[in-house]
């Protein structure tokens, strides 16, 4: 388990925002990841639409000792926000952590002691951290394995920043822990002068501390936060979804993609739509490996480009898929080459009155599909074997229509590679499409 600490003593830097929108995109990408919310003030919980008032155990709860009180584990006070991203709130009582605790040995380490227990359940914890220094913040450096040091772009920022390092460069000494300190630029917005200014002097001053990714200035994360959503919920398709995807990416060991932002002014809304969707695909084809999109032929019979809503009017690119009667009814004439017969084994045709899936993955232990034609249960319909090892096989039984679907192979979701007719989600992956006559 990799844990992150958000952390700056100065206030109104994105801290929390950037807790809640890292934890939410790295589940969004198949990571299950804890948010824990050591500030006092409780916001991971309001920016989640967690009710206060029904919050019956707290962080607190799981850093005290017996004899302060009943003490709970990480996993009983953790809230469920999504698939795989789960919240451990806090309230006002953990701003007695510090009074409780003073003097006593080992109060440095008891967030470390807790997360003990939930280390082969999360794959990533992200700390929230309080807008100072003291015992909380020296018990998330205890536990953690990074520091993300959030910073506006602007002049105070930079200001301080110094003083910042210097403390952090101080405590991880103090607390023995080898710790990856980085520096984020966040509510960076590129039209100012200031900014830009204030980005080239972090560079060169912080140049080894410094994120190549860079949280632009999104009105949709303010949104966001006041309806209690992370932004992979409120909307996939804004700049701040693709920031924080971008930031999960670097953590994860990926590079980050330069998605060129979007100028609408002076644009229809067709043209402005049709340029949200270049710029989705553009990030979803470095994510699956493509460098280039083949452009459509002239005549249209190709890969065409359509708008789908999706939760906030998200823009996709779909390729159109061919309907699979049509397809058997037209007789082939060539002779078929290996590759094309490895083709027609490999991937999704009707078989009288049933759809049949087929792929090849020859290390995986369990293979799954999700769809439409299922509600996208990721557990409800399992591929066989059938004797076969790495060849796996399912039969459904679809009434005509247009079906999304994607594969669970091993608890990943991945793209069918047989099954070259896709289209873009809302969270810039891709769906296979299959058409039932």
């Amino acid at each position: 388990m990799r844990t992150i600490a958000i952390i700056n003593q100065k206030g109104g830097c994105g801290k929390t925002t950037t807790s809640i929108n890292l934890a939410a995109c790295l589940a969004r990408l198949g990571q299950k990841t804890l948010l824990l919310d050591m500030d006092p003030q409780g916001h991971c919980g309001v920016g989640l639409a967690v009710p206060e008032d029904q919050i019956e155990r707290t962080v607190f709860d799981a850093l005290i000792e017996p004899s302060d009180g009943k003490v709970s584990k990480v996993s009983e006070i953790v809230w469920q926000i999504a698939s795989d991203f789960d919240l451990a709130p806090s309230n006002i009582k953990l701003a007695a952590f510090e009074q409780v605790f003073a003097g006593r040995d080992g109060r440095e380490d008891r967030l470390l002691e807790a997360l003990a227990e939930v280390k082969s359940t999360y794959q990533w914890t992200i700390l929230d951290c309080p807008p100072s220094v003291g015992l909380l913040t020296f018990n998330a450096l205890r536990a953690c394995d990074e520091v993300i040091v959030p910073v506006e772009t602007g002049f105070f920022s930079l200001h301080g920043l110094t003083k910042m390092m210097e403390t952090l460069e101080m405590m991880k000494d103090r607390c023995a822990n080898e710790i990856n300190i980085r520096v984020l630029p966040t509510l960076y917005d590129t039209r100012t002068k200031l900014a830009r200014e204030v980005l080239s002097e972090l560079r060169n001053k912080f140049k080894d501390y410094l994120m190549e990714s860079t949280v632009n200035f999104n009105t949709k994360l303010k949104e966001a936060a006041s309806f209690g959503q992370p932004i992979t919920e409120y909307d996939p398709g804004s700049r701040g979804y693709k920031d924080f995807v971008n930031l999960a990416r670097e953590l994860m060991g990926h590079r980050p993609v330069d998605v060129e932002p979007t100028n609408s002014e002076g644009l229809s809304r067709p043209a402005e739509l049709v340029q949200r969707a270049k710029q989705l695909a553009q990030l979803t084809n470095f994510q699956f490996g493509r460098t280039s999109v083949a452009p459509a032929p002239a005549n249209g019979n190709g890969a065409a480009q359509h708008l789908e809503t999706a939760g906030a009017a998200t823009a996709t690119a779909t390729a159109t898929a061919p309907r699979i009667a049509d397809a058997e009814a037209t007789p082939v004439r060539t002779p078929r080459t290996t590759a094309q017969k490895i083709d027609d084994f490999y991937g999704v045709k009707q078989v009288e009155d049933e759809v049949v899936f087929v792929c090849k993955f020859e290390s995986a232990k369990k293979v799954l599909i999700a769809g439409d034609f299922n509600n996208w249960s990721a557990m409800s319909t399992p591929m066989q074997t059938n004797g076969k090892p790495g060849l796996w096989m399912t039969k459904l039984p679809l009434q005509p229509g247009r079906y999304r679907y994607r594969l669970i192979v091993d608890g990943q979701w991945v793209t069918d590679p047989n099954n070259k007719y896709v289209e873009t989600n809302q969270f810039g992956e891709l769906n296979n499409i299959v058409e039932v006559a």
